[in-house]
């Protein structure tokens, strides 16, 4: 992760700020502000008012070491939105999934999202 940039993104996306912040922390608990902010194509000032909010809602901690930080996830906090706090959904299977989804790119590089689904049959109403 460190010192990549990724290419500019415009638009909607499915992930918040929140949980791209979480998951690069995830990836290297040692990371930077800096790297972080790179990474997830955000502002260092971002960056440390995401940390700031995880750290504050419980989902994240902090140790110093020396000019850099440690971060440590809290797994077993549930997700903030009522309907995953519901369902019992927590930091863990997010992480879970998002690591799964990263795993499976990089086995199949080359394969395309934009392949559809194949339409199922449809059973006949005629007799």
């Amino acid at each position: 992760m460190r010192g990549v940039v990724p290419e500019p993104h415009t638009g909607w996306t499915f992930l918040t700020n929140h949980a791209r912040v979480l998951a690069a922390i995830a990836d290297d608990p040692d990371s930077r502000i800096r790297d972080i902010a790179a990474h997830c194509r955000l502002t260092e000032r971002a960056v440390q008012k995401i940390i700031s909010d995880l750290e504050r809602g419980g989902y994240l901690s902090h140790t110093r070491r020396g000019r850099s930080n440690t971060y440590r996830i809290e797994p077993g906090v549930p997700l903030r939105h009522p309907a995953e706090a519901e369902a019992g959904v927590t930091v863990a299977n997010l992480l879970s999934a998002l690591a799964r989804h990263d795993a499976q790119r990089s086995q199949n590089p080359t394969d395309e999202v934009s392949e559809q689904p194949q339409p199922q049959a449809q059973p006949s109403l005629t007799s």
